[in-house]
């Protein structure tokens, strides 16, 4: 059982919309807002994989489900007058780089028009008191230098994912600006976090997905780029951070329009290298092969979450390790269908709260 007191009990009867709810990371933030006793709701256009955690997890008949896209703003606004969120969380995008290659217009509809229409809607609706807005750690203008990327970086982007994220920031301050001042105006912020492993993400052109996809079927996996090197986070420990700060704006203890990344410590990155092998360990002899990529990537990455761990008392509460056995410990499960995934889930969430109160961080333990 998840206790509703989390987060200093922000969510327990609260309405909350969450776009993009049936994502890799929205099917699980909609799990964990649940066990919070959240009134949950999602907007999105479509089932984003085969098989996608949120049919594994059922949660359809748990949450009121909205179905259409975040362009179309007639029926985003629709959502919004019916169910009147407390507060939003705004996860619907298109999040894969090769696809943004294939298809960069979607990617900066979905991605900017698609945020622009979520905040105009937010700014129509006098029940939201509070909103993350989630982009991404490719939001800032990659040098590949040693240390992290601060929220007062520039933002940028050579691809069109990372630029369409770095315009829907830009977006997003100018609405913050001009909309979201006084006493009465809803809080917002947004939430930058990439690298998420965890069970439940079939997306194409992920390394875990991609893995455990060809591995289920005897099949040999691809690994494009073995050096590159990431900060792997757990999907649970930005969402945490989401939570966190989704509570802090409704308390009025963060100012409206600032940015907060979420990522382990500076000094976990590991390489793709290093996560297969791990993974493995886990999972069992695997057939593996490299094979270079025609889509330039880069080889490093890496954020500061100092300021959420000032603002908030927010940093991660796993190690590469514990990361890489919770994702490969899910997926076996689902593999071996001895277990109802949904059960499963949950006590994945608790476990991950325990370590979170084992190393007394804010939202897992109260207190100021």
């Amino acid at each position: 059982m998840i206790r509703k007191d989390l987060f200093d009990g922000a969510y327990e009867g609260r309405r909350v919309l969450v776009t993009g709810h049936t994502g890799f990371k929205g099917s699980w933030l909609v799990l964990w807002l649940l066990g919070l006793g959240a009134k949950v709701a999602g907007f999105s256009s479509y089932l984003p994989s085969e098989p996608c955690n949120y049919d594994v997890l059922k949660l359809n008949n748990k949450i009121r489900n909205f179905e259409g896209d975040v362009r179309d703003y007639a029926a985003l606004t629709g959502v919004l007058t019916t169910f009147r969120p407390d507060v939003v969380f705004h996860l619907a995008a298109q999040p894969i780089v090769r696809l943004s290659h294939e298809d960069p217009l979607l990617t900066f509809s979905t991605n900017v028009q698609g945020t622009a229409n979520v905040l105009q809607c937010i700014k129509n609706c006098e029940s939201v008191r509070a909103a993350v807005v989630v982009t991404s750690d490719k939001c800032y203008l990659n040098k590949e230098w040693l240390w992290g990327y601060r929220e007062n970086d520039t933002l940028g982007g050579d691809d069109p994912y990372s630029a369409s994220k770095a315009c829907a920031e830009i977006v997003f301050k100018s609405y913050c600006a001009s909309f979201f001042q006084g006493p009465d105006a809803p809080r917002l912020a947004t939430a930058r976090a990439g690298n998420v492993i965890g069970g439940g993400d079939w997306a194409r052109d992920r390394i875990i997905p991609d893995c455990v996809r060809a591995w289920s079927q005897g099949r040999e996996a691809v690994m494009r780029n073995p050096n590159a090197t990431r900060p792997w986070q757990h999907v649970l420990e930005p969402l945490s951070g989401y939570l966190q700060l989704g509570a802090r704006l409704l308390s009025s203890g963060i100012a409206s329009g600032e940015a907060f990344n979420f990522g382990p410590d500076a000094r976990a990155n590991h390489s793709v290298g290093e996560l297969i092998s791990e993974f493995m360990a886990h999972w069992g002899v695997c057939l593996m092969r490299h094979e270079g990529s025609e889509i330039k990537e880069s080889s490093l990455l890496k954020l500061s979450c100092d300021k959420a761990l000032q603002k908030l008392k927010w940093h991660a509460a796993l190690d590469f390790k514990e990361t890489v056995g919770l994702t490969a410990v899910w997926y076996k499960s689902y593999y071996e269908g001895k277990e109802d995934m949904f059960e499963l889930s949950l006590r994945q969430i608790e476990r991950y709260i325990v370590a979170a109160a084992n190393k007394t961080i804010r939202w897992a333990v109260g207190g100021r």
